[in-house]
């Protein structure tokens, strides 16, 4: 007689980084402890920057080996740290099953934007972004996207002596389309926005995007937090070229969504950003700044002019100074807010995707668009022959 013995895999641990804190206090009712205690295990993961679970003092020994057990607090690993003259600082860190992500944190003043990530590589493949060249691998966890705020933080040993710079804002425009990972996204903007874990007020937290609107719709729904939109182009016709998903979901959509999304705020005062790459002779003309202006009538905005920042995988080219300054300018005297990003980071490659794209290239869509650039410069060689 033979005898079969069953074997089960072990079930993998819980990952306590990524949990915001109703997901928190369910997860120890389940283990049939107080909720309470979620209130403490948050405050020591993001308030003391602990992740030992033996280092959580006022858990009992007992609940310190059966949490152990079942669950960990792991954030995700940092490959490189670069810091730049200006004191920006980019990391590139690596995520379950080794793909790397960047966060980039900028200092103003007293006031540190860290940029984050949502995805590793990005699906929309928008003309002008170098991720998009990097092609898509996955979603981040919960844990991966708040546990770069985690790391950014215990960068400046913030955590241990109180001191160091604090990350006051985050924006969600690093990697990734963040409404393509709505869930995680969602989990992570809501612990950083929670008192027990960083607290930082909902203005200061801000989602971009490049218009996934059935996405946009649900958000209004579960969130508060502040709203961007990549437009980067005045007409449908341009911005199909540069923003592919414009071709699904057309700028009058866009708007219409976002228009909702800020009305559902119980923030009266809210406005959108409008993210506005500049490209040298592609979408930086004065006449292009009017039919912004006359785009964005009466929809409550201000305007964020990002020059553009060139990578090896696009012919696409920086506008001059004097461009930049007559595009502000339109839109200036027609009565918008407008800000233009100062360039930061350009020793160390600050621009989105451009870090990682020197470290790994996966699925070697950059190699490919460089051949096919090779390629164009050799037919028109031929031509001219």
């Amino acid at each position: 007689m033979t005898s079969t013995i069953a074997s089960t895999a072990e079930q993998p641990r819980v990952n306590l980084l990524g949990l915001p804190l109703a997901a928190m206090e369910q997860f120890f009712l389940d283990m049939g402890e107080k909720k309470f205690r979620a209130q403490q295990v948050m405050k020591w993961i993001h308030h003391a920057g602990v992740i030992d679970i033996d280092e959580m003092s006022n858990l009992g020994k007992a609940l310190r080996e059966k949490l152990k057990g079942v669950a960990q607090v792991r954030p995700p690993e940092i490959v490189s740290q670069h810091d730049s003259s200006d004191g920006t600082r980019k990391w590139a860190i690596r995520v379950e099953g080794g793909g790397l992500v960047e966060a980039v944190l900028i200092p103003d003043g007293k006031r540190a934007t860290l940029c984050v990530s949502s995805q590793v590589g990005c699906s929309l493949d928008c003309s002008f972004c170098s991720t998009g060249k990097q092609g898509f691998q996955r979603d981040l966890s919960a844990a991966e996207i708040i546990g770069q705020v985690w790391l950014a933080i215990n960068s400046y040993d913030a955590f241990q002596s109180g001191k160091g710079r604090v990350v006051t804002n985050v924006v969600m425009m690093g990697m990734g389309e963040p409404l393509l990972n709505f869930d995680n996204v969602v989990a992570a903007m809501d612990l950083m926005m929670e008192d027990l874990a960083y607290g930082i007020s909902k203005r200061r937290v801000t989602l971009s995007t490049s218009g996934v609107v059935p996405a946009l719709n649900e958000l209004a729904k579960v969130s508060e937090a502040s709203l961007a939109v990549s437009l980067h182009a005045p007409n449908d016709e341009l911005r199909n070229q540069l923003v592919p998903i414009n071709r699904k979901y057309p700028i009058a959509v866009l708007l219409e969504s976002a228009r909702a999304y800020i009305d559902a705020q119980a923030d009266t005062k809210r406005v959108v950003t409008i993210e506005y790459t500049l490209i040298a002779g592609v979408n930086d003309q004065p006449d292009q700044a009017r039919e912004l202006a006359q785009l964005l009538r009466d929809f409550p905005c201000k305007i964020n002019l990002i020059p553009f920042n060139a990578f090896d995988q696009s012919d696409y080219r920086r506008p001059s100074g004097n461009a930049v300054s007559r595009f502000w300018q339109v839109l200036v005297d027609a009565g918008y807010i407008v800000t233009v990003r100062t360039t930061r980071g350009d020793d160390i490659d600050a621009a989105c995707g451009q870090l990682v794209g020197q470290v790994v290239d996966r699925t070697r869509r950059s190699e490919r668009y460089r051949l096919a650039a090779q390629a164009d410069t050799n037919q028109t060689q031929v031509g001219q022959g």
